[in-house]
């Protein structure tokens, strides 16, 4: 039995899209996908200055889950203020679901609060591993994985981190999240398939922004396509108008617009293009997993767009199964904790008392989580199994499936 289905059948999970969650915790989830890119980030909510101090607050006693023998570290912002510490307790929760319908499970988990904070990470990642632990799961920012992974790689323990910074993952830290290089690699694979050849794109000025042009740029050239012409715009997209004028100048030798942004600011975007002149209709529109907004959904000129996104099959029965336990709807966050957990409780199962080593983590088969199949490449990052959503009235429809197996090399 491979790992993949081992994995797959501790999660045993049916669902419907997850573009159906509360629209309450919309904001929460783009902040969450952002919440790794920088220090700064592009969402204030999630932002370390509104965490916690910058100073390590005494961490919270938080009490052990499960009595196994096999010891887990789990690093969260329990702590932390706003956002982050509502989203640190929903993967606590998650986590702790995971632990009770894993079944048989030798494993315990050691649950402790970072405070949001690259100190109060150090601590609590030493604490974990002076207490046994043999794996650690978090923590959610990058500087906290930072400051946190050599600790961690001076026992020789291996860390599955839930930032989105591809630029803190290394070979023993491991990154569970989803990364933006990912979204504009299958977005634009799937463009090309589609015989797309010439790409013009608007921008944010963000971190965010400049992850994924630079992915963008090279996708595009991986392909033989062509980018035609890039522009930045500000966070405040005060001169918006600007960088859609010299758009606009190469737009019709483009057959493709990729806009990686949000609802509002993509609806910006298309403003600015259509005053300037362009035919939006010309193109194949191409955004991000943040599309997956109802602000998207309800603009006419977006219709029919294109954009990436885990199988819309998996997120409801956890949500469903997280809301019948804890009485409220989880932040997408839980489910990178839940598949953690679960991934951990397999792996140790099928382990026996031999450590899980990096060779185990980075099995080229990969796992099936809550949002479809991924695998950790060896230098830390992540590969996913995402699917082609296009952008309709009522949400998004698959359009090309996510994969459902990796081949047997890792790429």
């Amino acid at each position: 039995m491979t790992f993949a289905r081992s994995l797959s059948e501790v999660h045993a999970i049916q669902g419907t899209p997850w573009r159906r969650l509360i629209p309450a915790v919309a904001p929460l989830v783009a902040a969450m996908w952002l919440s790794g890119c920088s220090t700064t980030l592009n969402s204030s909510d999630l932002s370390p200055g509104s965490t916690a101090s910058s100073a390590a607050a005494a961490p919270e006693s938080v009490s052990n889950l499960g009595t196994g023998d096999f010891k887990v570290g789990l690093i969260l912002p329990l702590s932390a203020s706003g956002n982050a510490g509502a989203a640190g307790q929903a993967m606590r929760n998650g986590a702790e679901m995971a632990l009770a319908e894993s079944g048989g499970s030798n494993i315990q988990l050691l649950p402790k609060d970072d405070s949001g904070t690259a100190q109060g990470a150090q601590i609590a990642v030493q604490q974990a591993v002076d207490e046994g632990a043999q794996i650690v799961l978090g923590p959610l920012f990058a500087h906290s994985v930072t400051s946190a992974k050599p600790i961690a790689r001076s026992r020789a323990v291996p860390m599955i981190a839930f930032s989105s910074d591809s630029n803190v993952a290394a070979a023993g830290t491991y990154l569970l999240s989803f990364l933006p290089e990912s979204d504009v690699d299958r977005v634009v694979a799937y463009a090309i398939s589609q015989g797309k050849r010439s790409f013009i794109g608007l921008v944010p000025g963000s971190a965010y922004g400049s992850v994924v042009e630079g992915e963008f740029k090279q996708s595009v050239a991986r392909r033989g396509g062509r980018v035609m012409a890039l522009e930045h715009y500000a966070e405040d997209r005060s001169k918006i108008g600007d960088a859609a004028r010299l758009v606009a100048q190469a737009a019709s030798r483009a057959d493709a617009l990729f806009i990686p942004d949000g609802g509002e600011a993509v609806n910006d975007v298309m403003a600015a293009l259509s005053a300037a002149g362009v035919n939006l209709h010309q193109f194949a529109l191409l955004g991000t997993q943040l599309w997956d907004d109802p602000k998207i959904f309800s603009n006419p000129l977006l219709e029919g767009g294109w954009y990436p996104a885990p199988d819309p099959a998996g997120f409801r029965a956890f949500a469903d199964r997280y809301r019948s336990r804890y009485r409220q709807d989880p932040p997408r966050p839980a489910a990178l904790a839940y598949d953690a957990v679960a991934l951990v409780a397999a792996l140790a199962k099928s382990q026996g008392s031999q450590r899980i080593t990096d060779e185990v983590l980075t099995s080229p088969s990969g796992y099936s989580g809550i949002d479809g199949v991924f695998r950790f490449r060896n230098d830390g990052t992540n590969q996913r199994g995402l699917a082609i959503l296009r952008v309709t009235p009522s949400g998004g429809q698959v359009i090309s499936p996510a994969l459902r197996t990796f081949s047997a090399s890792a790429t």
